[in-house]
């Protein structure tokens, strides 16, 4: 249990930096932007690429944050300046992603134009070159060992590859909440609120939207890299859902640690990605569900995640409604007694 918890929340705090892609284009544009799906691929594709061909881990990952900018830029383009509905844009993006990513994978064989999938069973990648760093240290045997006099069993082989995600991962929330609050990112999140407000005041709303595409496919496009990276391989397929998943974690984290500030919306997004994963892990654990079953599972907890807070929202202003009924009451009886007093007085003094 502890080993399966603990790969869900290795995993999902990978997942967080797709999650908080999806927040800037979903709760920031206010823009469907169904790219997500093909951007992941582009970013693992282009990484895995990069690294087969004897590149740089760390300079792959930065060419696959540029690709996946460039790809958002692009459904931006679409939208503003070839006036195409907005989903409609992402699709068509996701689409031509496609094709564009089996190119692109297609780069590392000599005998295809299109590849599907790149394994990286052998190839150095961002967290092995950490891992022979990590290692050295002992930490995991004194982390190991701590947990097996608690009675733990089925450890991980290493906490390396949690440590620096848990770095990224921070780095990557300092710089969207910084973002979000420069001059650049207040008129993005103006431009969700009110097109038209911001236009009146003579803002590109069309550049504004660009630039936050942009740079919401990059931070997707990263979580694929990295993703492509920890599991070892890159694949075609791999991008199905993703736009589900990166809903389903801001949906979460929103419902249980609100919205009130940047910083708490961003927080809780990351949260959001863990928690989904580490559910998502424990109910594929039940017998009678398996791998093929993700995707009904995912369903479930999106529905659950948008039914729940309703619910209790409902009961909530139920509740709140009660308390003002009871103080209005009150305040009635005060009231009836307060008159009954005053005429009793009157009529004494009579």
């Amino acid at each position: 249990m502890f080993a399966a918890v603990f790969g869900s929340v290795e995993q999902g705090i990978i997942y967080a930096i797709m999650a908080l892609g999806v927040y800037i284009s979903f709760r920031v544009l206010d823009f469907p932007d169904l790219t997500v799906d093909g951007s992941f691929v582009t970013g693992a594709g282009v990484a895995a690429t990069m690294i087969i061909s004897g590149y740089n881990p760390v300079v792959a990952t930065l060419v696959a944050i540029i690709i996946g900018f460039l790809a958002g830029c692009v459904t931006g383009l679409l939208h503003t300046k070839g006036k195409i509905n907005a989903l409609l844009s992402g699709i068509l993006m996701m689409i031509a992603l496609y094709s564009i990513n089996l190119r692109i994978m297609g780069l590392t064989s000599p005998n295809s134009i299109g590849r599907p999938n790149i394994p990286l069973l052998n190839a150095e990648t961002m967290f092995s070159k950490f891992k022979s760093f990590w290692s050295p240290l002992g930490i995991d045997t004194a982390i190991n060992n701590f947990f097996n006099n608690l009675g733990f069993q089925y450890l991980p082989s290493t906490w390396g590859t949690l440590f620096i995600m848990i770095i990224i991962v921070l780095i990557i929330k300092f710089i969207v909440d910084w973002f979000l609050k420069t001059e650049v990112g207040l008129a993005i999140r103006a431009t969700g609120d009110n097109k038209k407000m911001i236009r009146s005041l003579s803002a590109n709303t069309d550049t504004l939207i660009i630039v936050g595409l942009g740079f919401s496919n990059a931070l997707v496009a990263f979580s694929g890299a990295l993703i492509a990276q920890y599991a070892k391989f890159a694949d075609i397929g791999m991008g199905i859902g993703m736009i589900i998943i990166g809903l389903a974690s801001v949906i979460i984290g929103e419902a249980i640690f609100g919205t009130k500030t940047i910083l708490r919306t961003t927080f809780a997004v990351i949260a959001g990605a863990i928690i989904y994963r580490i559910v998502l892990g424990l109910a594929l654990r039940v017998d009678f569900l398996d791998t093929g079953d993700m995707k009904i599972i995912t369903a479930v907890i999106v529905i659950g995640s948008l039914i729940l807070p309703q619910f209790f929202e409902k009961k909530r202003e139920k509740s709140r409604k009660a308390k003002r009924h009871a103080e209005r009451l009150v305040e009635q009886k005060h009231l009836l007694m307060k008159e009954g007093n005053t005429v009793a007085k009157a009529q004494s003094g009579q």
